[in-house]
């Protein structure tokens, strides 16, 4: 069948093509080829309450901590209050799960820096604080977000827990 063809069952001027991704002709606005931007978080329920902020940051927060108690236990304050507030709190829930998966992954993103330093007998030895300075940023940007109470997401992240 030819695009607007008059013998069509659809009628004269229908185009079985018009509509489709890949002939640059979509009339649907809700159709959306594809996006390069994270999906954002939707906001569920009333705005989070300041003890809920509080507690965001402090999940934040704690990873910072961690680097300063020597930046293997940098997970133990998002952990802990994920299993405190996981079935109260839906904002705090959401945080500290984001907050407890960037320490995951920055934890196994030291253990392949130094893994990489030791293979290569200290050649690289600059890249072992690449996950304190990941730390220290997106955790200062994370907890910026948070005071406001915006749902905050890292940019990169080995979302374990869903």
């Amino acid at each position: 069948m030819q695009p607007n063809d008059p013998n069509s069952p659809q009628g004269p001027g229908y185009d079985p093509y018009a509509n489709r991704p890949d002939s640059g002709q979509s009339d649907n606005p809700s159709y959306k080829t594809h996006s390069t931007s994270p999906e954002p978080i939707p906001q569920v329920g009333a705005p989070p309450t300041n003890d809920e902020k509080n507690l965001a940051l402090i999940a934040h927060l704690s990873g910072i901590a961690g680097i300063i108690a020597g930046g293997l236990v940098g997970f133990v304050g998002p952990l802990v209050v994920y299993l405190i507030k996981k079935d109260t709190s839906p904002y705090v829930e959401s945080q500290a799960k984001e907050a407890l998966n960037f320490q995951i992954t920055l934890l196994i993103l030291s253990g392949a820096c130094f893994v990489l330093t030791l293979a290569t007998c200290g050649l690289v030895w600059p890249l072992i604080f690449v996950p304190v300075i990941l730390q220290v940023v997106f955790g200062i940007l994370a907890t910026l977000a948070v005071k406001d109470g915006q749902f905050y997401r890292y940019p990169f992240n080995l979302r374990l827990l869903q």
